[in-house]
């Protein structure tokens, strides 16, 4: 899918597979384009009904209004998601399970600016002038170790699971949701996804599946390198390209007729 709001053409396309091993998918994503808006959520897994409560944090954002600006955008975002927390916790009570709960990763745009919003261990990746960077940071108690590293050689003996994650919508009563804002150029690539992914894939091979810039064809690239690498989890990938109609150097690609 393609829109063209503002200076930017947006161009995205998503992938979500159960892997190879679960069942059932309790990963889930929204993709407008047209709203500048996506998203990744990864159910709990090992929790009760993961598969909710990750379609029901994609489900309070489907119907955001435009956005004035990238601050009410974000602001809306951001009071969705701890409506849907609320929901979650509440929804938990009444079944009287512990925790229903789903990371977050949004990804919004307007003008010329985008707003990282993200609770849990699910990533936004920007892919600019050949270089991969991770735009966010996870929330998990691995990341938490590392972060307190300085020099102590026996930090892995102490090594917490990889899939213990330290914060979440549904996981708390008060949600903490980090972002950060990026300025967007001609040709940027964002990733959105689960850990299935990033637990299975390199940097090295998703800077190689993003390189073409076909977002439709770097999701199942990366699909398929996700599964190559074992499936053993849910997997998830929402590839969005910026395209700047008013760049210089796009006005120069195009011959005079």
């Amino acid at each position: 899918m393609s829109i063209e709001p503002g200076p930017f053409r947006w161009t995205s396309a998503s992938r979500s597979h159960a892997g190879l091993i679960r069942e059932v998918n309790e990963d889930a994503c929204l993709e407008q384009p047209e709203r500048g808006l996506w998203a990744v959520a990864d159910g709990m897994g090992g929790h009760a009904l993961g598969e909710f409560a990750s379609r029901l944090a994609v489900r309070s954002l489907v119907d955001l209004r435009p956005p004035q600006s990238l601050e009410q955008y974000v602001a809306d975002v951001r009071e969705r998601l701890q409506s849907a927390n609320r929901r979650l916790r509440a929804e938990a009570a009444q079944r009287d399970v512990p925790v229903i709960g789903t990371t977050i990763v949004a990804l919004v745009a307007s003008g010329r600016h985008c707003a990282c919003l993200w609770a849990g261990d699910s990533r936004i990746y920007l892919y600019r002038a050949g270089r991969l960077k991770l735009l966010t940071r996870d929330h998990s108690q691995v990341e938490e170790v590392r972060s307190r590293r300085h020099s102590s050689a026996d930090e892995t003996l102490h090594r917490p699971p990889a899939n213990l994650i330290t914060r979440a919508l549904g996981a708390a009563d008060t949600l903490e949701i980090d972002g950060s804002t990026v300025e967007v150029v001609d040709g940027d690539i964002f990733l959105l996804c689960s850990d299935g992914l990033s637990n299975e894939v390199s940097e090295l091979a998703i800077e190689q599946a993003l390189l073409p810039g076909n977002c439709r064809q770097a999701c199942q690239a990366l699909l398929d390198l996700a599964l190559h690498g074992g499936g053993r989890d849910n997997i998830t990938a929402v590839v969005v390209r910026a395209e700047d109609l008013d760049s210089p150097d796009r006005t120069a690609m195009h011959p005079v007729l």
